[in-house]
C-alpha cells in the first residue's frame, strides 16, 4: 500500500508518495485544474495507495473522486494541523510531506465526510442564513435612510409588513430624486431577498418533513424547523460519536482548557465546528427557557440567581440542548418535559420486620 500525501490547491498541487515502509517514492508538481490533478493520479500514483489531503473549499467533490481511485481516502482537520505542526518553513511540498508522514503513523486528525445529499443539504441551510443576513443588511440601511431624512415609521403593525412597504414606497423623501431612487432600489431588494429566503425555506421545509430526525426534534419546546434541520444535517450521522458529551464538542459549545499539574484554567467557549448552528441552538435555548419548565429549571440553576452569570447560563443551556438532541436521535424517544417515574422496588425482607416492629412499638405507647 503506498501512501499520498496531497497539497491541493485550485490551479496548482503537491504530492509526496511514500512506499508501505514510509520511504520516500517521489515527490509530484501538478500545475493546472483539478481535472488534471486526477489525471496525473491515475497515471503516474503507483496502485494500491491511501491518499490523504487538508480540508477545504470542495472536499466533498475530491473525496467522491478519490474515493473511485484509492484504496482509502483520509481528510484532515486544517485547525488541527496547524496546532500540530508549528513550523518556521511552510510551502506546498513540506505540506505534502507532512500529511503523507501523518497518514503513514495513522495520525491524521480526520474529518467527516457527509454524502452528497447531506452536503446540498448544509449549503442549503448555509445559504439561507447568508440571505438572511443581506435581508437584515437591507433592512438597516431603510431606517438609516428614514432616520436620516427625519421621517418616523408612523404605521401599525411594522415597516416590514406588506402595509408597511406599500406606506414606505408613498413616502416622499424630499425634493431630490437621488432619496427617491435609493428608497425604491432598496425595496425592490428587499422584496427580491424576500422571495428567494420563502423559496430556499420551501425547499428546506420539503426535506426536513421526509427526515424523521427533524420532526423528532422539532418536539423540544424553542426548537423550530430550522435549528432541527440544521443540527441534524451537521450531525449527520451521531453514531460517529462515541458519547453525547461530545457532540457539545463538536459544536463548539465547550471551555477551552489549559491544565497542568494543580493548575486547571477553564476559559471562553472553543468556537470549533459549523457556527450557524451554535447560534441556532443558543436561540433555541433562549426560547426554550421561556417555553419549557424543565429547560428554565436548568438555565436558572445555572445562573444562581446572579443576573451576571445570564450569558454564561445561556450558553450551558444550549451546550445541555445539544446533548439532549443527540441523545433523542440516538434513542429515537421524544421530549418529554417529566422525567419518568422509577418502579418502586419493595425494601428486603429484613427492613420490612424492623418497620412491623417499630410500627408496633409505637401503637403500645399510644
Amino acid at each position: 500500500m503506498y501512501i499520498v500525501g496531497l497539497d491541493v490547491h485550485a490551479k496548482r498541487s503537491s504530492m509526496c508518495i511514500l512506499d508501505e515502509n514510509g520511504k520516500l517514492v517521489k515527490h509530484l508538481e501538478v500545475k493546472g485544474s483539478w481535472q488534471r490533478m486526477l489525471q496525473v493520479v491515475d497515471e503516474q500514483v503507483p496502485k494500491p495507495f491511501a491518499i490523504c489531503y487538508e480540508a477545504s473549499c470542495g472536499y466533498g467533490y475530491l473525496h467522491d473522486q478519490f474515493a473511485k481511485r484509492a484504496e482509502r481516502v483520509t481528510v484532515a482537520h486544517p485547525g488541527q494541523l496547524r496546532l500540530i505542526f508549528r513550523s518556521k518553513k511552510k510551502n506546498d511540498r513540506v505540506d505534502a510531506d507532512k500529511l503523507a508522514k501523518l497518514l503513514y503513523l495513522k495520525e491524521v486528525p480526520a474529518v467527516h465526510v457527509p454524502g452528497m445529499d447531506v452536503r446540498a443539504w448544509r449549503g442549503l441551510i448555509n445559504y439561507r442564513r447568508k440571505l438572511i443576513g443581506r435581508r437584515a443588511a437591507v433592512k438597516t440601511q431603510i431606517r438609516a435612510h428614514l432616520r436620516g431624512l427625519g421621517i418616523a415609521v408612523g404605521v401599525k403593525g411594522g415597516l416590514w409588513t406588506k402595509k408597511g412597504i406599500a406606506w414606505l414606497s408613498e413616502q416622499a423623501m424630499s425634493s431630490s430624486a437621488a432619496d427617491g431612487l435609493r428608497r425604491d432600489v432598496m425595496v425592490d431588494d428587499l422584496t427580491e431577498l424576500e422571495a428567494k429566503v420563502r423559496k430556499v425555506e420551501r425547499e428546506l421545509d420539503r426535506i426536513g418533513r421526509a427526515h424523521p430526525g427533524v420532526t423528532l426534534l422539532r418536539t423540544i419546546p424553542g426548537v423550530g424547523p430550522r435549528t432541527a434541520e440544521a443540527f441534524v444535517a451537521h450531525v449527520d450521522d451521531v453514531s460517529r460519536f462515541a458519547r453525547v458529551k461530545q457532540v457539545g464538542s463538536y459544536f463548539g459549545l465547550v471551555p477551552c482548557q489549559d491544565a497542568s499539574a494543580d493548575r486547571n484554567r477553564l476559559g471562553h467557549i472553543t468556537k470549533d465546528g459549523p457556527a450557524p448552528v451554535r447560534w441556532l441552538v443558543a436561540e433555541a435555548a433562549w426560547q426554550g427557557r421561556r417555553r419549557s419548565p424543565k429547560i428554565r429549571a436548568y438555565f436558572d440553576r445555572v445562573m444562581r440567581g446572579d443576573p451576571q452569570r445570564k450569558k454564561i447560563a445561556l450558553v450551558a443551556t444550549a451546550h445541555h440542548l445539544t446533548r439532549v438532541m443527540a441523545a433523542m436521535l440516538r434513542s429515537g424517544e421524544v421530549w418529554r418535559e417529566e422525567e419518568p417515574q422509577q418502579p418502586q422496588t419493595p425494601p428486603p425482607a429484613s427492613d420490612q420486620q424492623e418497620a412491623k416492629k417499630t410500627k408496633t412499638k409505637t401503637s403500645n405507647k399510644e
